[in-house]
């Protein structure tokens, strides 16, 4: 693989994605992108990752801009607020930032989509550039400049596309991650193969056990492919708009749902990973995917995803209702990701509220 990997728009290239081993090569991105010292520079993390980077980065920032100062919020999917991104607000306009200057969001995807919505926003929008330090930014949440915060508990029920500048990957920063956020990162990546590359989830399959490990080659190859299926899709509709883009949903409609549901107790990627599922049992269930198929996906995330129970006695209607409120919905109808076979989704608009809820309750009677 090589060491960046350009993102495109309209065919001409808008950001890199950068690869490394350390945050060496940061600088010389900086010193080109601000060759006159003239930009203020605001490293956004959250109060976990910064205890471990905010020096490292803060050191690069003061040395390559004009001065760089820090915002750093309480860990966890509570602080993807609006009140967290009004708390940046007042943190740039006290220290006068202009249009000209820069966010830096050092951290994962709650990290990113917040300082990226502010980004967005301020001044009518300013540059960022996304230093992610976890598996599911790395192959997810940092790619394609989707950006927002959550509203009343809804999931980035707010948020804007900002492409940030640069996405900046250092795969040493996976070594700090705690066990549960891997296997929440690799929801994102089991995703990925399931909908655009029946080889990628092969790959898993085979290479599953290195990366768990973190072997440093697994790991890159990992990411580099997961970013490669983003990147295509992202080039081709980079705004949501042809839908193409919305086949990232998949696992999504019952996952936030599922989030909700468990204000927040459970991970992203664990949601996903159920949301899988249960999309792959429906995909099923509608003659479209055969047994086969579906056993070698369920098996997969049985036997290597560490995936949290759910609760015997949820209440699945209210779960159901809450897809209403998905983004994705159009009018009364859910934008619903499906399989046809591994490696090709498809939207549909045929997945009824019954479908989820059987699908659920299949979920919940399986063996524990």
């Amino acid at each position: 693989m090589t060491d960046s990997l350009p993102i495109l728009h309209q065919g001409q290239p808008i950001y890199n994605i950068v690869y490394s081993k350390d945050f060496e090569g940061i600088r010389e991105f900086i010193s080109k992108y601000d060759p006159d010292r003239s930009r203020k520079a605001c490293v956004v993390s959250d109060s976990k990752v910064a205890s471990v980077y905010m020096d490292a980065i803060l050191s690069i920032a003061n040395e390559c801009f004009a001065s760089a100062t820090s915002f750093v919020f309480p860990e966890g999917e509570a602080s993807k607020n609006l009140n967290t991104v009004k708390d940046i607000y007042v943190k740039l306009i006290n220290e006068n930032f202009n249009r000209h200057d820069v966010l830096i969001a050092l951290g994962g995807g709650v990290t990113g989509d917040m300082c990226g919505f502010t980004a967005a926003t301020y001044l009518r929008g300013i540059d960022f550039i996304q230093i992610p330090t976890s598996l599911l930014a790395d192959v997810d949440s940092s790619i394609g400049g989707k950006t927002g915060v959550d509203f009343d508990s809804y999931k980035n029920m707010v948020g804007a596309f900002h492409m940030p500048k640069i996405v900046y990957i250092n795969t040493s920063t996976l070594k700090t991650l705690d066990t549960r956020q891997l296997y929440s990162g690799l929801g994102e990546v089991v995703k990925s193969a399931l909908i655009k590359d029946s080889d990628f989830f092969t790959w898993l399959t085979q290479n599953i056990t290195n990366v768990q490990n973190l072997e440093e080659e697994s790991i890159r190859d990992l990411i580099y492919k997961c970013n490669i299926i983003k990147k295509n899709i992202v080039d081709s509709d980079p705004y949501e708009t042809l839908g193409e883009r919305a086949l990232l949903n998949f696992g999504h409609t019952i996952g936030h749902a599922l989030e909700k549901y468990m204000n927040f107790e459970f991970l992203h990627g664990e949601c996903v990973s159920i949301g899988c599922i249960l999309a792959s049992y429906i995909s099923m269930k509608k003659g479209l995917i055969n047994e086969n198929e579906y056993t070698a996906i369920f098996d997969f995330y049985k036997d290597h995803m560490n995936l949290p129970e759910l609760p015997s006695d949820i209440d699945i209607d209210k779960i159901v209702s809450y897809t209403r409120n998905d983004k994705k919905a159009e009018k009364s109808c859910v934008k619903f990701i499906l399989l046809r076979n591994i490696g090709d989704a498809f939207i549909s608009k045929d997945v009824s509220e019954e479908d989820m809820a059987d699908s659920l309750k299949y979920y919940i009677s399986l063996p524990k």
